[in-house]
């Protein structure tokens, strides 16, 4: 089955065609919102490549009801669209997506693809808010956790790097980012919640604060909307240090600005916390995944986030670490825990969840 995947995400859109093998026919790439304001090529690049058998989407949050991937109809897209307040960054463009690949292969089914799927199966006490009971029922607040089909993929692929490894702390660092524990390949705690808000400090997004701050806020005459939009698009290390990139920031550090150096402080310091809680939840940890954008290309992250962790055993070879390129191990022959950076192949996942739905 020849699948087209689409896959937005925080700062970009991917479309890959598979084949039956999972051999890459197709691939392009458009900036963040390029689904909306590229329409027009993406509908071109769809119309000059082999027809797909079907199409599967990403979307960031199934909320309660969607548990595994979902053949689309419109009942489907109805309910879906119930949880853009969920992830008003993702949830719009996946919908987006879906409607312009539905109108240019109207006779091609499609597949809906959750990222919080991986998560379902999390301990009671890792998805758990100790919130009023009326709250968690009436609106379904749990920990539902994000970036599920990058975890899934990812913490499969490093066990095949190295070797049988039972709790994996895995990154998944890029303009969105959280970190899942993983038990036996299940996840048994994240940092991401109920919206992908909490946790680490993004590009964009503050990561967890003080739920008393937008209350605060809200008291003194700041509107929920402006709160809303701060927080989503405002925050994070755009409000730390100007700007989102951490490329910019590696860049401006170096030339010692002080402001750069700051922000990346105190994104490390929140990974380093994170990380150390994840390993706690599975009670030790004997392997460090990085996927992400950021993951996969900053060597100094991963090195920082290394060291940081020498106190759980954590050891990386510099030299690996600099020269890695794709998917590599980076922890030192024999070494406690094993480390190892992986591509992200979002496009495997959605593939394999969009055939097991259409072949039963």
């Amino acid at each position: 089955m020849r699948v087209l995947t689409v896959n937005p995400g925080s700062s970009s859109v991917k479309l890959a065609l598979l084949d039956a093998d999972d051999e890459v026919l197709v691939h392009a790439e458009l900036a963040t919102g390029g689904v909306e304001r590229e329409a027009e090529r993406v509908l071109a690049l769809v119309d000059r490549m082999p027809r797909p058998d079907a199409v599967g989407i990403r979307f960031v949050h199934g909320g309660r009801a969607y548990t595994h991937p979902v053949l689309v109809d419109d009942e489907v897209t109805k309910s879906l669209h119930t949880l853009i307040d969920l992830a008003p960054l993702h949830q719009p463009l996946s919908l987006y997506a879906l409607g312009e690949m539905r109108r240019a292969l109207p006779d091609v089914p499609a597949v809906a693809c959750f990222d919080t799927a991986f998560h379902v199966g999390m301990p009671d006490a890792a998805a758990t808010y100790a919130v009023p009971e009326e709250w968690r029922e009436r609106f379904a607040i749990r920990r539902y956790g994000f970036h599920g089909l990058s975890f899934a993929y990812a913490s499969r692929r490093a066990g095949g790097l190295l070797g049988p490894r039972r709790r994996m702390v895995v990154c998944h660092l890029g303009a969105g980012a959280s970190l899942a524990a993983v038990l036996d390949g299940r996840s048994v705690d994240t940092t991401m919640g109920f919206t992908p808000l909490e946790g680490l400090v993004m590009a964009t997004r503050a990561g967890s604060v003080d739920p008393g701050i937008p209350m605060w806020l809200l008291r003194h005459g700041v509107p929920a909307e402006e709160i809303d939009d701060a927080l989503e698009h405002r925050s994070g290390l755009r409000a730390l240090a100007g700007t989102g990139d951490m490329r910019e920031l590696r860049t401006r550090a170096a030339a010692g600005d002080e402001t750069a150096e700051a922000a990346l402080d105190v994104y490390h310091h929140g990974l380093r916390k994170c990380a150390a809680a994840m390993a706690a939840s599975l009670g030790g940890m004997d392997a460090l995944v990085f996927t992400g954008g950021v993951g996969e290309h900053d060597a100094e992250a991963r090195a920082r986030l290394a060291s940081d962790l020498a106190f759980l055993g954590v050891r990386i070879d510099p030299s690996a670490n600099e020269d890695a390129h794709g998917d590599a191990v980076l922890s030192p022959a024999g070494g406690e825990v094993g480390v190892a950076v992986v591509g992200a192949r979002e496009d495997l996942e959605i593939a394999a969840g969009t055939r097991a739905v259409l072949t039963g």
